[in-house]
């Protein structure tokens, strides 16, 4: 992909870096297949240049062997040339793909758009992003309990279903019994085998369930049930990280993949790796972990290139950042510039 950040003036000015680690309070407890949580560590990074700052949050996730600290020892690691006055394209070869790249990218997306007064939607020569339905995110627990919360969130009509395991299944029973309205996603983070998927396929064929994602261990994508026009069509989440793995996901029998900038490493591959899956034939969702509305914005953006959004991680929060992600019941907004971007 060409950069068109780099035909964008940068300046002469050495730029300023700084790294925090940043601790934010879930609304309740979320819990997925493997993990309960209260509250969520993030870092974020600030790139100052002339009078201008950029920004770009991260979210350090255990699965893939990061932590916060080791988040900022990678991006430490680099400080002179991102303050020497590395683009993105440059932070590419530096870091890999994951949390600590994706943080440096969008900060440097957002310094430039800011050193240059224009938004990056116009940097970029896309349309400027449009407001969308995002789906939302029930996390596991007994299948009543989830019939309950599924009642309570009747303004959303797509339904990201956390499960942790076979006995997940009751649980969206009673989810679609209760909202026959909604169409459901069901997220099993890796927590079914190839027996119970297909017990899951065999139940849910006829229902309104937009795909499965992540059925089964990243190790056993073999495994998956591979018949051409099955339904629920697979969507890999942990199995995807860069364009390198679209090949093998489709021989494996996903035919929707869910794009997360933690994990392919910042706004510049998740542009590369939106359009590869496009070009493959691939259904796209542009996803997130649970973050603040500076994590959603730079995804938001790419909006144009999504079938489906599920960008619902403020919603999931106790509370967001000063000037967040606007949220009319399903429908998100595109970031302000005060935001990113």
């Amino acid at each position: 992909m060409e950069n068109p950040e780099a035909k964008v003036k940068t300046g002469l000015a050495l730029r300023h870096l700084k790294i925090k680690t940043e601790t934010w309070p879930i609304a309740g407890s979320f819990r997925i297949s493997r993990s309960s949580l209260t509250e969520i560590s993030v870092v974020t990074v600030t790139i100052s240049q002339n009078d201008k700052v950029g920004h770009g949050e991260c979210r350090p996730y255990s699965r893939y062997n990061e932590s916060p600290d080791s988040v900022i020892r990678q991006i430490e690691d680099i400080r002179q040339s991102i303050e020497q006055g590395i683009t993105t394209q440059d932070l590419q070869q530096l870091l890999p793909a994951g949390a600590a790249r994706n943080a440096v990218d969008c900060a440097l997306w957002d310094l430039t758009a800011k050193l240059n007064g224009k938004p990056v939607s116009t940097i970029l020569g896309m349309l400027n992003a449009k407001p969308r339905q995002t789906a939302y995110t029930l996390s596991i627990d007994s299948p009543q309990k989830m019939r309950k919360a599924a009642l309570e969130a009747h303004r959303y009509p797509l339904l990201k279903v956390k499960i942790g395991g076979p006995d997940g299944l009751s649980a969206c029973l009673a989810i679609m019994d209760a909202r026959p309205d909604a169409e459901l996603i069901i997220d099993a983070n890796e927590a079914l085998g190839a027996d119970a998927l297909r017990e899951f396929q065999q139940a849910l064929k006829d229902m309104p369930v937009v795909m499965i994602e992540q059925p089964l261990p990243q190790a056993q994508d073999e495994q998956i049930p591979h018949h051409p026009n099955s339904l629920p069509i697979f969507c890999a989440d942990e199995s995807l990280h860069t364009s390198q793995d679209l090949d093998r996901l489709w021989r494996a029998g996903y035919r929707a993949v869910n794009v997360k900038l933690d994990k392919c490493g910042g706004f510049t591959a998740g542009i590369a790796l939106m359009q590869a899956a496009k070009a493959k034939g691939f259904i796209i969702m542009a996803g997130c972990m649970v973050g603040t509305s500076l994590a959603m914005a730079p995804i938001m953006i790419l909006e144009g290139l999504a079938d489906y959004i599920d960008l619902d991680g403020p919603l999931l929060l106790a509370k967001d950042r000063r000037n967040g992600l606007r949220y009319d019941g399903p429908i998100v907004h595109p970031p302000s510039t005060e935001l990113w971007g």
